[in-house]
């Protein structure tokens, strides 16, 4: 395990009376006040992963203290405990008094290309994801938009817009409505409208990141390019994972599934992001999309890989 900066401080601390240049003999710190100052130090930090760093290297240092390092961490993690649970009791209390138009979160995307020469190609991608997580609901709106031109001709007109409230039945699961727009020429539909319902669960979750799955049925409606227009009942399913890599990178997937008489439709986006000043990120992500009963003459797999920038707040 890499020390951390309490950790090593706490190394110092210790041995800073045999680093003294001072020659006449230095009063010796009481083992018992230096690993209390080190416990303390990192408590108040209120990050674990310090505060096992600093226990270890402290039993480590006087393993014949093991028993007083046990009391005094106990002692200082009941204070955090109380300390974390007082400021979860004020969140609580911001959130219940929110009005419809706050705490929501989110992030803006935008991506543009422009090419001349041989080939005139333009294209624009801007993309929103917002949430408001209130005490028993969490709803979450998704927009985007892909578009792009190639020597005047349109290959490119992409739009989604989702609406999802969920219902919290614990920490690790809910049920779900879902309201969604589509529309992609380019795999053979104008508009196409989605209701459904469902329950997710939260199969994994860590500090550092976590995967929800959902499940359920949903009514399509479809109008078609070349074919008659369609409503049929589909089963969809969908995977969401987040997972933090380093302190300034950060990994995701989402992906959804529907299945329904005739057809068989996919997405999915792999994406790793990057700090880069304040709320600004920079984003690679690479797109699939699949539409088994695609327009004739098209094809049924889509691909795109993009470059981003992505303003959270």
């Amino acid at each position: 395990m890499t020390p951390t900066p309490f950790a090593l401080a706490a190394v110092l601390l210790i041995a800073a009376p045999a680093l003294a240049d001072d020659p006449q003999p230095v009063r010796a710190i009481a083992p018992t006040d230096t690993i209390a100052a080190m416990l303390d130090a990192a408590y108040r930090s209120g990050d674990d992963t310090t505060i096992r760093s600093v226990i270890g290297v402290a039993k480590a240092t006087f393993p014949d203290q093991s028993i007083e390092i046990d009391r005094l961490a106990a002692g200082d993690a009941a204070v955090l405990a109380q300390s974390r649970k007082e400021a979860q009791i004020r969140q609580q209390e911001r959130i219940a008094e929110a009005t419809f138009f706050e705490i929501w979160k989110g992030e803006l995307e935008l991506g543009a290309s422009q090419s001349n020469g041989t080939s005139d190609v333009g294209g624009v991608y801007v993309s929103a994801k917002l949430t408001r997580d209130g005490l028993a609901w969490r709803q979450k709106f998704t927009g985007r938009v892909d578009y792009q031109r190639s020597n005047g001709i349109t290959t490119t007109e992409r739009a989604l817009a989702a609406y999802q409230p969920n219902y919290k039945l614990s920490d690790d699961s809910y049920v779900f409505g879902l309201v969604q727009y589509e529309r992609d020429r380019s795999l053979g539909y104008l508009n196409r409208e989605t209701i459904g319902a469902g329950i997710g669960l939260t199969a994994f979750k860590s500090p550092r990141g976590r995967v929800d799955f959902e499940g359920g049925p949903a009514i399509r409606m479809t109008d078609f390019l070349d074919q008659p227009n369609r409503t049929t009942l589909a089963a969809r399913g969908s995977l969401a994972a987040r997972y933090t890599l380093s302190p300034s990178l950060n990994f995701s997937e989402d992906a959804s599934l529907f299945v329904e008489s005739g057809d068989t439709t996919a997405s999915a986006t792999s994406a790793i992001d990057t700090r880069l000043i304040g709320r600004l990120k920079a984003k690679l992500s690479y797109n699939i999309q699949y539409e088994q009963d695609a327009a004739y003459g098209q094809k049924s797999l889509d691909t795109v890989g993009r470059a981003t920038l992505v303003y959270a707040f």
